[in-house]
């Protein structure tokens, strides 16, 4: 337990044991796991309130919620753990309207397959997660040689058909966000971080980058409206980019999508066609341990399918999956905006299927970072489902007594040192 949010924490420093007030760590974990719930609950909400959703119940449960975390409120451990399960409803709901933003905005998503590489022109890359921004660069773009381009948890842009069939979104380049450092110098080009997850720049390029409203980081220049005309112009000022080919990569494996083919898939497990369906997915970071996985993806067999998203799919994107009953085998279905698609893709299949989402021949396995993958596992607890892995560390701040509760109720639990083993156990339970 560490907690230092009052005057009276210890030595002035920090309450490492009982606090002053009585506070246990069992408290100051559920405290905490809500924090970051809704904090990870506050950007998806935030994306879709300026794509004009909202809704006032998630509003009142977000005041709620942060008024249980201040200090002398709230003592009890099976009420803050049912407030934490609810902030993954609440969540559940939230995901639901960007969703509809998104779809509503940008149109019906489409499979696209997407060209990676950048073009002799003068270039854009914008990251982050904020289509709404990508449309208005867009548009202001429009008519000149400026191209556009998506990095990092931007590429599901692509399968939206109002932004992919604009003519200044040429395409992709880079990777998951902890490339950023080498990959926005490679790029040469003006460079505008729309959300999180940003980095603090090199001093090499920092002049060059742009960030919008609430992201910033020293030596960047921050905007704080929808006039992208300095961006622009420091497109022009650099001049054309190197022009590179790395091939393609498809995207926009929507929850529709998917649902669209429910009987055809239905009707192949049933047939025995196909063993088990892998959602491997989540945030990314540059510790070993993510190569996990890597290696849990490939060991994925032939006649199985992948399932993924957030920017955790750069860690399996780099191997031939091939296809399967004439599909992809690994389907990126979005950005970590899109988790609720996944959510979508189980309860489909199960409904379809007449069973419980633990009775499919599903398994999932997230890499967690930040506060938004904590909003998502708790959505998945929400709804009951359970055997999910995390990883590639079980969260700081969970104590033992949080975990144990968690894992007798929903059989959770960490990934092991050893991919492969864990996919043999995987494909062993029923």
């Amino acid at each position: 337990m560490f907690c230092n949010q009052c005057e009276q924490a210890s030595e002035g420093t920090g309450c490492r044991d009982f606090g002053i007030c009585g506070k246990n760590e069992d408290v100051q974990c559920l405290q905490e796991t809500l924090l970051y719930g809704l904090k990870g609950m506050a950007a998806y909400a935030h994306h879709a309130r300026r794509l004009g959703k909202s809704d006032e119940a998630v509003s009142a449960f977000m005041e709620e919620a942060l008024f249980a975390t201040m200090t002398n409120v709230n003592f009890d451990v099976p009420s803050l753990l049912e407030m934490v399960l609810d902030c993954g409803k609440q969540n559940l709901r939230v995901m639901q309207l960007l969703d509809e933003a998104h779809v509503e905005h940008f149109g019906q998503p489409e499979v696209k397959e997407v060209w990676i590489g950048t073009k002799a022109q003068p270039g854009i890359l914008v990251s982050g997660h904020d289509m709404l921004d990508l449309w208005n660069l867009l548009k202001q773009v429009e008519g000149t040689d400026v191209l556009v381009y998506t990095h990092g948890e931007m590429l599901p842009a692509f399968m939206y058909p109002k932004l992919a069939n604009h003519p200044n979104l040429a395409g992709h380049f880079g990777g998951a966000w902890q490339l950023q450092k080498k990959e926005f110098e490679v790029f040469g080009g003006a460079v505008m971080v729309t959300t999180n997850c940003i980095q603090e720049p090199k001093a090499s390029y920092a002049d060059r980058v742009f960030s919008n409203r609430t992201t910033a980081a020293p030596g960047v220049t921050r905007l704080t409206t929808d006039d992208f005309s300095a961006v622009i112009a420091k497109a022009r000022e650099l001049g054309p980019l190197e022009a590179r080919d790395f091939g393609t990569m498809p995207v926009g494996f929507h929850h529709s999508v998917i649902l669209s083919k429910a009987d055809d898939i239905l009707k192949a497990v049933q047939a025995g066609q196909i063993s088990r369906f892998f959602v491997v997915g989540g945030c990314d970071g540059a510790e070993p341990g993510r190569n996990y996985y890597t290696e849990y993806a490939k060991n994925a067999p032939a006649d199985a399918f992948i399932l993924t998203l957030g920017c955790g799919k750069y860690r399996i994107m780099g191997h031939d999956y091939g296809t399967h009953l004439g599909l992809p085998r690994l389907m990126d279905m979005g950005q970590c905006n899109n988790a609720y698609g996944a959510i979508q893709v189980a309860a489909g299949l199960a409904q379809a299927a007449g069973c419980g989402v633990n009775d499919l021949p599903l398994s999932i396995t997230l890499s967690w970072f930040e506060q938004k993958a904590v909003a998502v596992l708790l959505s998945l607890l929400h709804l009951g489902v359970k055997n999910i892995k995390i990883g590639p560390a079980a969260p700081a701040w969970m104590t033992p007594g949080v975990f144990k509760v968690l894992q007798d109720a929903y059989n959770l639990q960490l990934i092991g040192s050893d991919a492969k083993a864990d996919m043999t156990r995987d494909l062993a339970r029923v």
